[in-house]
């Protein structure tokens, strides 16, 4: 939950967009519905002094009135229904426009120097990302201004039909004592009780939403996962073990659930009988006048609907709470999802890194964080003067789990904790092959040519790179949309990603055991097929089968030392003889 106070964290929601590049449309739309919303106030006022006249005409069966009246009503509805649609019309504009400014926004700030990686290292007390951006985004952009134009009719509305009231109810005297405009203080003690009770009742909503919000993420992503993994979950025979794991979450969610049930059952006893007590409150606090004579059908008609205005706009809290306790946990969500990424985009210790012709290990200290926040780290390795020069293919041995992926989690510029100074290879020359290669959602053809567009390489090429990393059988399917991730096979995805770096041809290439999944002899054509076709390539390898290293000149190997952190020795690579 957001530790930022709430108005502050509304505030930096909502002001960026209408100071943006399109603050003025914003505004201008803006302005338009707030003139559109006093327009349906304005016919109201008017629709109220019809209805003196109309139930007047009524009471005293004068029939030229009531026909003529009948007429004037139907101007005013047609006007008002004009005013209510635009209305709406022009905010549902306004929102996705908003929407759709906050979500291109906070995506990019999401992905911004890998701060969706960083949010995955530590625990920043934020949960599901993709929430936040799918859903909290809209959530909080419709209750925005639902409750605004809502609050703003209150308001106008009390001011415009107070005055009336008070004309309309005239003096009543209490134990001798004459109480002007009675009608009026009715409606504000009727109002104000009804808010201070609102309140008491339907507090805990606030929390209990916040927390299904949660609890339903959690459960969403867990399906998410599964489906994600179903052959593994099936070779483990994991089904069982998985059932249990969606059981506890939906449970939350069900518990959680049953939690807001009964706080929503007492608030809805509350709103309920406040609400019916309102249709009739006005009548009997107006009726010893009316049946004294004092005033007539229509001023009663009258009196009782410029009171219900007024005690609609005082009881604008209590009918808006409901809502006004999801927009508030929205808005804390999305306060804690924008401190995450800050604090994601601080996270680490003192890493310099520069871009240059070579990797150039000067003195560096790379750490892992401990369970947490990131703020506490452990030594992993330590380099001090190793050098790549380019054109010199390396490659990095050491245990399992002595830190050979961290270390190209450095060179790829998107691991944060350590210190120290290092020259990298430039990152647009620069492609990672990871052992499980990423394939986006979209056509084969996108999948070869990420991260480049596959608008810039034409059928030739394609054919050309899956024909040589053997999967020629792939290449009439290159605009079908699929899961590939699911449909090829993990060695048929780690050939996809060599026919990548064939396609993209950078001048640093970095295999984490990207070759794995292949057998010896596949393994070993993949190399010679990269070294003939990237002549120019610099090949950076993590790989544990020894028939590797006769396609690279030299060994950077990561040695544990006595204090527990692995030290880095380079050597040149002999020949077999």
């Amino acid at each position: 939950m957001s530790k930022t106070p709430f108005w502050p964290a509304f505030w930096r929601l909502a002001k960026p967009y209408f100071v943006s590049e399109e603050r003025w449309a914003a505004r201008g739309l803006l302005a338009v519905i707030t003139a559109l919303a006093l327009g349906t106030i304005w016919v109201n006022v008017r629709l109220n002094a019809w209805n003196g006249e109309f139930y007047n005409a009524l009471q005293d069966k004068r029939y030229d009135d009531f026909s003529r009246l009948l007429l004037e009503f139907t101007g005013w509805a047609f006007l008002y229904i004009v005013l209510a649609v635009y209305q709406l019309y022009l905010t549902q504009m306004l929102q996705i426009r908003w929407r759709r400014w906050l979500t291109e926004v906070w995506i990019g700030r999401w992905l911004e120097g890998s701060a969706h990686y960083r949010l995955a290292l530590a625990d920043f007390g934020t949960d599901n990302p993709d929430q936040r951006i799918a859903e909290d985004f809209q959530a909080f952009v419709n209750d925005t201004l639902s409750l605004a134009f809502g609050l703003l009719t209150a308001v106008v509305s009390f001011a415009a039909f107070v005055g009336i009231l008070w004309s309309l109810s005239g003096p009543i005297t209490l134990a001798g004592v004459t109480v002007p405009g009675y009608m009026v203080w009715a409606a504000i003690v009727y109002a104000l009780a009804g808010s201070v009770l609102a309140h008491r009742v339907g507090r805990p909503l606030i929390a209990l939403n916040f927390q299904q919000q949660r609890f339903e993420a959690d459960f969403r992503f867990s399906l998410v996962r599964a489906r994600e993994n179903a052959e593994g979950i099936a070779l483990y025979r994991g089904e069982a073990d998985e059932r249990a794991t969606f059981g506890a979450r939906f449970a939350n969610v069900v518990g959680n659930w049953w939690s807001i049930m009964r706080a929503q059952k007492r608030y809805t006893w509350f709103s309920s009988f406040y609400g019916q007590l309102a249709l009739i409150f006005p009548f009997l606090v107006a009726a010893p006048r009316y049946f004294s004579g004092a005033i007539q059908l229509g001023g009663l008609m009258q009196i009782a609907n410029a009171f219900g205005e007024v005690q609609r706009a005082l009881s604008w809290f209590v009918d808006a709470y409901v809502r006004l306790a999801g927009w508030r946990a929205s808005i804390e969500r999305l306060d804690g999802f924008i401190d995450a990424i800050a604090r994601a985009g601080r996270l680490g210790g003192e890493l310099h890194a520069r871009e240059g012709d070579a990797i150039d290990l000067e003195r560096v200290t790379v750490a892992v964080p401990l369970p947490g926040d990131g703020t506490a780290t452990r030594p992993l390795l330590r380099a001090s003067g190793q050098r790549i020069e380019a054109g010199q293919h390396t490659l990095i041995t050491g245990a399992s789990g002595c830190g050979k992926s961290t270390l190209f989690r450095l060179l790829a510029g998107i691991w944060p904790f350590g210190e120290g100074a290092f020259t990298r290879s430039p990152a647009a020359r620069t492609l990672f092959l990871p052992q499980k290669p990423y394939l986006p959602l979209g056509t084969l053809r996108q999948a070869v040519a990420y991260p480049g567009r596959a608008g810039e390489f034409d059928d030739a090429a394609m054919r050309r790179v899956l024909e040589q990393v053997r999967l020629a059988h792939l290449a009439p399917q290159l605009d079908e949309t699929a899961s590939w991730s699911n449909t090829l096979s993990p060695g048929e995805q780690q050939r996809l990603a060599l026919a990548r770096a064939l396609l993209l041809r950078p001048r640093w290439l970095f295999l984490d055991e990207a070759t794995s999944a292949l057998d010896e002899e596949t393994e070993g054509y993949a190399y010679a097929l990269l070294q003939r076709e990237l002549p120019d390539t610099t090949l950076v390898s993590i790989a544990h089968r020894p028939a590797v290293a006769r396609f690279h000149r030299q060994r950077l190997a990561v040695e544990r030392e006595a204090d527990g952190c692995g030290g880095l020795r380079l050597a040149p690579i002999l020949p077999a003889s």
